[in-house]
């Protein structure tokens, strides 16, 4: 179909797209001379840190102020630290140390990573108050199940990464804290009445907003007394009347990606979801994470045909390119000296963070046993962790969790400590079943390195909770545990 030019001008600047490869091709560089608003940048775009530069260094060549950004939470989910593991302790570690300078400080070095490597937008940090423990997809990445200490760590995080001059975008607005299902997926609902909503999940949206966020994304969830049927990321009265009214939010608001379920499963498409998105008050539209050329032009179209057909007004258009060029010119005022290197900061944070419950005397020579998950996060994706890296001279042995027998562990182990570490254990019967079982012959640890519960396996002699899987984690563990010497 023929695009008025003006009317493409206009859309370009409210799109979010990714592109495939170590390089950017040639229309990923095409799209930003014409005004594209910018990109996310994901694992599959970063070999290492010289790559990584070039390949920024190349998009803003063509247009300074590009929005370049990526998912760099620290912790379980990691873009910068993808082949080896964060070296920073996420935000459920934070929480539960709750030091708000330290909080800040993290953040402030993750800030200068990603300043460092070319980037001005963190899709970060996750202020969701994880009230279920069977979230599949927030546990370790929210700072707690308090409102009142998420709060308080969200705006410490926003000051740090801001202060670094990236812009962070507070997410996931209304708050998907208490789900029990991945947005990636479906479409979760949480069922609450306005008084609960805004006492707990609005909260920590409230104090970013104080500590001047200069983004927030909003969620793929259907919250029945504030959405109504839809998602929050196609609810005028989430992001219009809630959001921009009654918390006086005045950023920009960035959508989650909109080919998850949670999205494209109701518009239809990808592109299809983008129009909704806008004219809900969406102003930045991350399109997906496997995108082409092709769905940048798919979307382009369908927000044509939503403009002519009247339900999308060009003025709501207009107010988004508007906000997100302000944040653009943010970014370069924001431009600062490369900070020097907080290096080593999130192993001694993380060592912070480790609670023992129990006895870790005489665990001698232990067998470790890690057991490889059944469930992926699928926001972290397929990153290093456990305590591997970090032990020299322990046995190691890598169990399916289904298939783990304590006859096979046991084997091994003979009369040896063992310490098993796995993430979630507490939803996974088969894991939690094999623990129990070896206890009765051998000591054993276990090591939690998934969202905390209140679940403990019988007869262990101790048991380890990180509070994340990252690197930093991983080492923490096994310093606590007396194997890094």
């Amino acid at each position: 179909m023929a695009i008025d030019p003006g009317l493409r001008r206009l859309i370009l600047p409210t799109l979010l797209p990714a592109f495939p490869g170590l390089t950017a091709p040639q229309w990923a560089v095409d799209l930003v001379a014409e005004g594209l608003g910018g990109y996310v940048v994901f694992y599959y775009n970063i070999a290492d840190t010289g790559q990584l530069r070039a390949l920024t260094g190349s998009l803003r060549e063509v247009r300074p102020d590009v929005l370049l950004s990526l998912d760099e939470e620290g912790g379980d989910v990691t873009r910068l630290g993808h082949l080896t593991g964060s070296p920073y302790p996420g935000n459920a570690a934070l929480g539960a140390i709750d030091d708000l300078g330290l909080t800040e400080r993290i953040y402030r070095a993750i800030g200068a990573d990603l300043r460092a490597t070319g980037f001005n937008l963190d899709l970060a940090p996750t202020v969701d108050v994880n009230t279920a423990d069977d979230n599949p997809i927030i546990g370790t990445r929210s700072f707690g199940t308090d409102p009142a200490r998420v709060s308080a760590h969200a705006a410490a995080a926003i000051a740090g990464l801001q202060s670094a001059g990236v812009a962070a975008c507070a997410k996931h607005f209304p708050g998907h804290g208490a789900t029990h299902t991945d947005s990636h997926l479906e479409m979760p609902t949480v069922d609450v009445p306005m008084g609960l909503l805004r006492e707990r999940d609005l909260a920590p949206f409230a104090a970013a907003i104080e500590a001047g966020a200069r983004s927030i994304m909003t969620a793929h969830i259907r919250v029945p007394v504030l959405t109504g049927d839809l998602p929050a990321t196609f609810s005028r009265p989430a992001l219009v009347d809630l959001l921009r009214g009654e918390l006086g939010f005045t950023g920009v608001i960035v959508s989650d990606a909109l080919d998850m379920r949670g999205a494209a499963g109701i518009a239809g498409s990808t592109a299809k979801a983008a129009p909704r998105a806008l004219a809900a008050g969406v102003d930045l539209l991350c399109l997906a994470g496997q995108c082409d050329q092709d769905l940048v032009e798919e979307t382009i179209a369908e927000i044509t045909v939503a403009v002519d057909a009247g339900w999308l007004p060009v003025a709501r258009i207009e107010e988004a390119a508007g906000r997100v060029a302000d944040l653009s010119a943010w970014s370069i005022a924001a431009a600062r000296a490369e900070d020097a290197a907080d290096d080593g900061i999130g192993y001694p944070a993380a060592q912070r963070a480790v609670r023992v419950e129990g006895s870790l005397i005489g665990l001698d020579s232990p067998l470790v046993v890690q057991m490889v998950d059944a469930e992926l996060n699928i926001a972290a994706g397929r990153v290093p962790w456990g305590l591997g890296p970090h032990i020299n001279g322990t046995q190691q042995l890598q169990v399916a969790i289904q298939s783990a027998s304590p006859e096979q562990v046991r084997a091994l182990a003979g009369t040896r400590p063992i310490v098993v570490v796995g993430r979630n254990l507490h939803r996974q019967p088969a894991a939690a079943a094999l623990i129990e079982a070896l206890a009765p012959t051998n000591p054993v640890v276990a090591v939690e390195m998934g969202w905390p519960s209140a679940w403990r396996p019988a007869g262990v002699r101790a048991f380890v909770t990180t509070f994340g899987a990252s690197r930093a984690n991983g080492w923490a563990a096994a310093s606590a545990l007396g194997l890094t010497g």
